[in-house]
């Protein structure tokens, strides 16, 4: 039987059981009685960007295709038997998906009734990889097909050629699922050394939040994992020296649409950090960002009532710990005066200084945030997991958010928003 350690956090009272598997698997469950369903994610520290590394127990470093992580993510439903595993789910009213992200490749069921038999299943196929040549070479035209929908689609267009501003040489600027091109050069050997390398079950967790009964729960786990050699070092990742200065200012492009669209942001260039570090960090941008651009910030106000932004208008700061950025998009008939509006005022602030007032009001809200977040078990588990492969511990939230200063945000403010760490990019009716 899985031995867990349990946690409460006394200011959400959530309850947290946690543990090493044998095998490596880091196991995380977080009972809700209270719900009727439950929600289960297996995932890998394995994304898009990963695309040159040396396997733990090697010395040479390997360079696979881009999209390798996307394409293995798709590869994963085809069964030895072949069976289809989505009609497994059905038979016990789950409802499964999957995503590859720059970082993370996931597997996830949702169910209200049988979670255990679900969780099985779950356990079953991701540790059944089955490639062939010939099943790798079908999959290529399917997945080439959804690059070029990708090629189509204006906002993802919009968001990558944003990236490829900011960014010089690190593969965050690569789009997850590669190219045409990219992808006709895998193989069912490089799937084979991607999946016994990242899924190895040492670079894995599973987590599991709502109406979960612990110890079923620990005996399907048990009972699925399969024979597994945890690796005794890390993966090495090797990605390229990224300069501090951004790539080009500013790139457009032309597609079918009604409106322009725009994304305007900024690269973040304190990075490398880890832990509590990089969850103040975190915590600090979010604040930031709802100071500068939220609905009623004063910025916000200006663009809206010179009508340069409409309803479309949204933010957002990701982060990882070797990268990050902050992006700001929607619709309006003048991207560029856009861009210059919130440069000129973000200019003006550094003068005047920031709003202690604001501040405070930004900061509960943040904390509003979080604790909402536990009121959805697909989110919390998600969330859950980002933060875990970024060495975040996320019970360490509210120490963290308390030991947040105004004058953190400050210097945060003067460090991050600088004319010449910024890009916009711009996607105009044909």
């Amino acid at each position: 039987m899985i031995k867990f350690d349990i946690r409460e956090d006394k200011h959400t009272g959530e309850k947290l059981y946690s543990a090493r598997h044998e095998s490596g698997l880091g196991i995380y469950i977080i009972p809700k009685p209270e719900y009727s369903g439950t929600y289960a994610i297996l995932g890998t520290r394995y994304g898009s960007v990963d695309s040159e590394f040396v396997v733990p127990g090697e010395k040479e470093p390997i360079c696979v295709p881009d999209g390798i992580a996307h394409y293995l993510e798709h590869k994963m439903f085809d069964q030895p038997d072949g069976s289809n595993v989505f009609d497994k789910f059905s038979k016990y009213g789950g409802n499964a998906n999957a995503f590859t992200s720059f970082n993370i490749t996931a597997y996830l069921v949702s169910s209200t009734s049988n979670f255990e038999e679900n969780l099985s299943t779950l356990l079953d196929y991701v540790q059944s990889p089955y490639y062939t040549d010939e099943t790798v070479e079908k999959e290529q035209g399917i997945i080439g097909q959804e690059i070029r929908m990708y090629d189509d689609n204006p906002g993802w267009k919009l968001f990558f050629n944003f990236i490829n501003c900011l960014y010089r040489e690190h593969p965050v600027k690569k789009e997850i699922a590669g190219t045409v091109e990219s992808i006709s050069h895998i193989t069912a050997d490089y799937l084979y050394k991607c999946y016994n390398t990242f899924y190895n079950l040492s670079n894995m967790s599973l987590v599991i939040a709502g109406n979960v009964d612990i110890q079923s729960a620990s005996k399907v786990i048990e009972a699925g994992i399969k024979k597994n050699e945890p690796f005794t070092e890390p993966i090495k990742k090797i990605y390229p020296q990224e300069p501090k200065d951004i790539k080009m200012q500013y790139v457009e492009k032309k597609m079918a649409i009604a409106s322009p669209m725009f994304m305007m942001g900024f690269k973040d260039n304190d990075v490398n950090l880890s832990g509590r570090e990089l969850l103040k960090k975190d915590i600090e941008m979010r604040i930031l960002m709802r100071m500068l651009f939220a609905k009623g910030s004063d910025i916000y106000k200006k663009l809206y009532e010179s009508n340069l932004i409409n309803s479309t208008f949204s933010l957002d700061y990701t982060v990882q710990p070797d990268y990050g950025f902050t992006s700001l998009d929607g619709e309006s008939k003048n991207p560029k005066e856009v861009y210059e509006t919130i440069l000129d005022e973000l200019e003006k602030l550094s003068k005047t200084g920031l709003s202690y007032n604001k501040y405070e009001r930004a900061k509960k809200v943040v904390w509003g945030r979080y604790i909402r977040m536990y009121n959805d078990i697909e989110d919390l588990s998600t969330t859950f997991m980002q933060y875990l492969f970024m060495g975040v511990d996320y019970f360490d939230y509210y120490d963290v958010y308390k030991s947040v200063t105004f004058e953190d945000v400050e210097n945060r403010f003067k460090e991050h928003f600088k004319r010449e760490y910024s890009a916009l990019s711009v996607i105009n009716p044909l």
